[in-house]
Formats: C-alpha cells, sequence, structure tokens
C-alpha cells in the first residue's frame, strides 16, 4: 500500500477541521485500494482556498482547478474516460458561491463524480468573509454587525437537483467520515458529502457541533424523510441521507464509448472532418 504522504509543507493552522478531512480521505483511499481499487484509477481535483490545499497533501494523480471551477472540470474527466474515480474538494464559498451552477448540474445530469465539501461557514483564507452557508447572525470582518441572510441548506439544494448519494460527515468523527467517502466513492453517480469542517481561525464551531451532531442510526427510505433530516438545524445528523440507483450520465451519453481508449487516430479524425465538409 503507498503512502498517500508528499514533501508540500502544510500550511493550514493548527486545529484546522482539514487535518481530519485530510486522514479520513487517506483510510478512505486505503479501504477502496484493499477492495481492488487501483491508486491508478483515482483523480483529483480542487477548487482554490484553505479546501483546496489539500490537494498538495495527497499524492494522487490530478489536476488543480479555479474557483468554483473544479466541479466542471471533474465532469470533463469523467467524461473523457468513464473508467476513472473522480474526486474533488470543494470549499462552501467554492461549491455554494462561485460554482453553484456547475453543481447543480453535475447533480441533475448524475454525472459519477465524488464531491466533499468542506464546509466552515466562512472564506477562510482571505481572512474571514461570510459565505452562502454562514449562519445569520455571524459576525466577521466582511458582516461586523452580523450577516443579515439566510444560509443555503447545501444537503436540501442538492436533493432538489437531483443527486444520488447526498450525506453529511463531521471531521472530528474520522473513521465515520472515512466510510462515509469510501461510500461516495464507490456509488456509481452523483456523490456529495457536506463535511462539517471548524475553522479555529474564524469560525470555531467544535463546541456547537459536537453537542448537536447524531449518527443517522436508519437511512431514510423515501425522498420525503431524506428532505425531513436535511432540513433539521437543532440537531445535525450525519450519514447518508439519501442513496438511489439511477443511470449515470455518461452512460446515457455514449454508453459504454470511452473517448480516451477509443479514440480515433488523426488520420481517421481528419477523413471524418474531409466527409463532412464535402
Amino acid at each position: 500500500m503507498e503512502n498517500l504522504n508528499t514533501p508540500a509543507e502544510n500550511t493550514w493552522c493548527p486545529g484546522c477541521g482539514n487535518f481530519g478531512i485530510l486522514t479520513a480521505v487517506k483510510n478512505a483511499i486505503k479501504i477502496l485500494q484493499e477492495n481492488g481499487l487501483s491508486k491508478d484509477q483515482i483523480v483529483i481535483c480542487a477548487g482554490i482556498g484553505c479546501s483546496g490545499k489539500i490537494f498538495d497533501y495527497l499524492n494522487l494523480s490530478g489536476v488543480y482547478s479555479l474557483h468554483g471551477r473544479d466541479i466542471a472540470t471533474v465532469q470533463g474527466i469523467k467524461i473523457a474516460n468513464p473508467d476513472l474515480k473522480v474526486i474533488t474538494f470543494s470549499g462552501d464559498g467554492n461549491a455554494m458561491g462561485e460554482g453553484l451552477t456547475h453543481i447543480l448540474f453535475a447533480a441533475k445530469r448524475n454525472s459519477d463524480i465524488t464531491v466533499l465539501m468542506h464546509d466552515n461557514g466562512v472564506y477562510a483564507l482571505t481572512t474571514g468573509q461570510f459565505t452562502p452557508t454562514t449562519e445569520k447572525g455571524w459576525k466577521g470582518p466582511s458582516t461586523p454587525r452580523g450577516s443579515v441572510e439566510e444560509p443555503f441548506n447545501a444537503l436540501t439544494l442538492l436533493l432538489e437537483a437531483g443527486a444520488t448519494f447526498v450525506a453529511r460527515g463531521y471531521t472530528a468523527r474520522i473513521n465515520h467520515l472515512s466510510e462515509l467517502i469510501v461510500q461516495a466513492i464507490e456509488h456509481e453517480g452523483f456523490s456529495f458529502i457536506d463535511v462539517l469542517q471548524p475553522c479555529v481561525s474564524w469560525n470555531n464551531t467544535y463546541k456547537h457541533y459536537n453537542e448537536i451532531v447524531e449518527i443517522i442510526e436508519t437511512e431514510p427510505s423515501n425522498f420525503e424523510e431524506a428532505i425531513k433530516i436535511a432540513k433539521l438545524r437543532d440537531r445535525l445528523p450525519i450519514g447518508v441521507v439519501w442513496k438511489k440507483k439511477q443511470p449515470v450520465f455518461h452512460d446515457a451519453l455514449y454508453g459504454n464509448f470511452n473517448p480516451t481508449k477509443n479514440s480515433f487516430s488523426r488520420e481517421k479524425r481528419l477523413e471524418f472532418i474531409k466527409n463532412v465538409l464535402t
């Protein structure tokens, strides 16, 4: 089993919830390898922000994307080579702000990708501005009198958009989060995990989460029940909120064809273009 560490200096703040995500991902990759998945079949991507730094700390192949554009990038990777397991790491601002349209349409299409959203409710790398998931009333550099906006509920947004695997994890429950990541990657279809990730510098929610987080004992059996669980605010259930089987986007698009492995030679492409033009 290969070591997933890299020589990159880790610059997260001590106590940052991102350390829990990094550990959980490494645990999950190990389990997936034991289940027969090759490291060469895994490709990662990331947006910009503290969450994006995880790209530098994992010895896996991938592409570093732009702010809010990582989900579009991984959709392209999956379409180009459906044999790959594609994972992207996206902050709440990255996914629910700049990248909102991309993530909703990826869920709508049931693109076979996994999105891990590092949800700390703050733009931490740029020193604490509010994001689309920040709680109303939160005070920070950009909202000194408190945010006046109601936050997005990421779970209900993705459920309504058509995501076929929706879950919530917590960085202080690493083993549980590891298991969720394994399930998300193995799921055929759009997988989304909203990871509660306290930011010790700008939005330290450890105490609050420790008081209200609870593990889902029984997965919801229908969509209405999943929505009900996703809307809970006085307590935060973690685990699989919704899972169902549905045809994936690349199969519906071109069946078993793999553009990377079955691409035409240059000569055939030129011949095809010539025939179309004439």
